[in-house]
């Protein structure tokens, strides 16, 4: 493992042991940091199928060592995430990068690729910031409010994305995921992860390998 800077954030890269044949950025959710246990199961995972990942903490977290982002804030943790991933472009090279993270730092990452960004690597969309989008229980709404949807941006999203959702998270009921994500016209694969809630219970269920399947299957 070896640090990782960029404006605004700081991270952990997880190295496979052969050269890396894509690159992914996860971002941890409003309560969490870069060593939740969600983002190192799933980095594990994908470092064994030979990918690199970079694990990083959020412009709020940098300034808040705990508790939740401020909503005034959104808009820098999303430029700290144009900038990891601008940086983890030139770190890795000329492979695929897929961009996500955990709850609010997933969500903050689509919102990021909707809007778009010239620094997608060469041959690709030249408006693309990354080549997929991965999005860990996603908070599809707050809990016990169905009304305050969060998904606005779904139909600007131009890249595949997979969705690893825990069939108890409050945060979505299986239904309401399946009818959301039909506004978004690139593909989409929904994992769903039986019993588990909005934590997606990386101890005791196959998540990060099911996670890094879907990755290997879906995205690359």
């Amino acid at each position: 493992m070896e640090s990782f800077e960029a404006e605004g954030v700081v991270g952990s890269v997880d190295r496979p042991a052969d050269g890396a044949r894509a690159a992914v950025l996860l971002a941890h959710g409003a309560g969490g940091d870069r060593e939740s246990k969600i983002l190192l199961s799933v980095s594990a995972a994908l470092t064994a199928r030979g990918l690199l990942v970079a694990r990083i903490d959020l412009p709020f977290r940098q300034r808040r060592p705990k508790g939740p982002p401020s909503p005034s804030g959104a808009a820098g943790d999303r430029a700290g995430i144009v900038a990891a991933a601008t940086a983890l472009r030139a770190l890795a090279g000329d492979i695929s990068l897929v961009i996500g993270g955990q709850s609010y730092g997933g969500r903050q990452a689509s919102m990021v690729a909707a809007e778009g960004c010239g620094c997608g690597k060469g041959g690709g969309r030249p408006d693309r910031l990354a080549d997929g989008l991965l999005l860990l229980s996603y908070p599809l709404h707050p809990p016990g409010k169905p009304e305050k949807m969060r998904t606005e941006h779904f139909p600007q999203l131009r890249t595949p994305v997979v969705f690893v959702h825990g069939s108890s998270d409050p945060f979505a009921t299986d239904a309401e995921l399946a009818a959301a994500v039909t506004a978004i016209s690139s593909p989409v694969h929904v994992v769903n992860i039986a019993g588990a809630g909005h934590d997606l219970a990386p101890a005791k269920k196959p998540t990060g390998v099911l996670t890094a399947d879907a990755v290997v299957d879906y995205l690359l």
